[in-house]
C-alpha cells in the first residue's frame, strides 16, 4: 500500500527536477516509507528552515506540562525586559500563533547569529500597530528561545536534545554539532527563488550563509534546525504516542486553533490544516512546513507522520510535497484510518 509513495517521490526527479530529497513516514509508531535519492544519501541532513518551529513550539509545551509556565501569561512575567514599549501584556499564547506584532527586528540583522543581541533589540523594540496576524519568520525563534531560557536555563537547542532528541533517539538536532556537519546537504537556491525584501535569510546571495559554519551551529529556534527524514518523521509519531514525552492532553492543547486568516492558521506554534492541502488533506493535520518546499508533521486520525526534505528551494506553489503527501494520504486510507 505504501508503494505508490515511492513511485510519486521517483516521478518527483524525472518529472519535477528533484535534485535532491528524502520523505520518510510512520505509521501506528513504525516507519513505512524511508526514501532518499539523488545528491541525497540515507545519512544526509538537511537544513529544514521552519520546520525548526514544531521542534521549539514541543519545548515550550513540555514546559507547560511541567506547570513551569502558562500560555496565557504576559510573557514579560518571565522576561520582565520584554515588557517595554508597550509589550507588557503580550502573551505567551499569543507569541506562539504570530500575535506578538513584532514581525522583524528594527535594530537590523548585522547579529543574526547571536540571540542575546536579537532577543535585546526585540525586547526593546515597540509593536507594530499594523501588523496584527503576520508570520514571524525570524524572530519568533528569539522571542521563544528567550522564554525557555528565563524558564528553565538551557537553550532551545539544548533542552530539546536532552528532552527529545535523546530519549526518543532523534537524528535532528536544533543547532548542529561541529562533528555531523559533513553529513549536512548543500542547499541551493534557483535563480529568481530568492528576492530583495525584510527576510534576511531569503534574499540573494543567502545561501552563503545557509550553508556557513557559523549558521550550522547558531542553533536559530525559528529557522536553524538539522535533521533527517526519519529523524523528524519519528518526532512526530511520538506526539501521537500516549506514552510519549508529551501527553495526549498537552499535544491537544497545542494543536488547539488560537488564530486564522484567510492564509494562515495556527495553534501553540503549530501549523494547523487550513485547507489548501499544504499539510496533506487531513482535518485534523498539525506540523510545520519550512521555507522553499519541505514539509513535516503529523494526522492523528489516521496515525501518521512525514517528512520531506530537500537540497533545493523553490517558491510556493510546489508540487513536489504535494505529490508525496497525496501518494502516502492514498496509502494511510488504505490501512483502514
Amino acid at each position: 500500500m505504501w508503494a505508490q509513495v515511492a513511485e510519486a517521490f521517483e516521478r518527483n526527479f524525472t518529472e519535477d527536477g528533484e535534485p535532491g530529497a528524502a520523505f520518510a513516514a510512520y505509521h501506528r509508531g513504525e516507519l513505512v516509507v524511508d526514501l532518499w535519492g539523488g545528491t541525497a544519501g540515507r545519512h544526509t541532513i538537511h537544513l529544514m528552515f521552519s520546520g525548526t518551529k514544531g521542534l521549539t513550539a514541543a519545548c515550550v509545551l513540555l514546559l507547560v506540562q511541567r506547570g513551569q509556565l502558562t500560555l496565557d501569561d504576559p510573557l514579560s512575567r518571565y522576561w520582565p525586559e520584554f515588557g517595554a514599549q508597550g509589550k507588557e501584556a503580550v502573551t505567551v499564547a499569543e507569541v506562539l500563533s504570530h500575535q506578538a506584532r513584532l514581525p522583524g527586528v528594527e535594530a537590523g540583522y548585522a547579529e543574526l547569529l547571536d540571540h542575546d543581541v536579537m532577543a535585546a533589540h526585540l525586547a526593546a523594540q515597540a509593536p507594530d500597530a499594523h501588523a496584527g496576524f503576520v508570520y514571524h519568520p525570524i524572530s519568533w525563534g528569539w522571542l521563544l528561545d528567550e522564554l525557555v531560557r528565563r524558564v528553565d536555563g538551557r537553550t532551545v537547542g539544548r533542552f530539546f536534545a536532552d528532552e527529545f532528541a535523546a530519549p526518543l533517539e532523534l537524528e535532528v538536532w536544533i543547532g548542529l554539532p561541529a562533528e555531523l556537519h559533513h553529513r549536512v546537504a548543500t542547499m541551493v537556491a534557483p535563480a529568481g527563488v530568492l528576492v530583495d525584501g525584510p527576510n534576511p535569510l531569503w534574499v540573494p546571495g543567502a545561501e552563503k550563509i545557509w550553508n556557513s559554519t557559523e549558521y550550522r551551529t547558531a542553533g536559530l529556534a525559528a529557522v536553524g534546525g538539522y535533521a533527517t527524514a526519519r529523524g523528524m518523521a519519528k518526532f512526530y509519531s511520538a506526539l501521537l504516542d500516549p506514552d510519549g514525552v508529551l501527553t495526549p492532553k498537552t499535544v491537544e492543547l497545542g494543536r488547539r486553533e488560537l488564530r486564522r486568516s484567510s492564509e494562515m492558521r495556527y495553534g501553540a506554534g503549530f501549523e494547523l490544516q487550513n485547507g489548501d492541502g499544504r499539510m496533506g488533506d487531513d482535518a485534523d493535520a498539525f506540523g510545520h512546513a519550512g521555507a522553499g518546499g519541505s514539509r513535516h508533521g503529523a494526522w492523528p486520525g489516521r496515525e501518521t507522520s512525514f517528512s520531506y526534505l530537500m537540497t533545493e528551494v523553490r517558491n510556493a506553489p510546489d508540487a513536489r510535497p504535494v505529490n508525496l503527501l497525496r501518494a502516502l494520504s492514498r496509502g494511510s486510507r488504505a490501512t483502514g484510518r
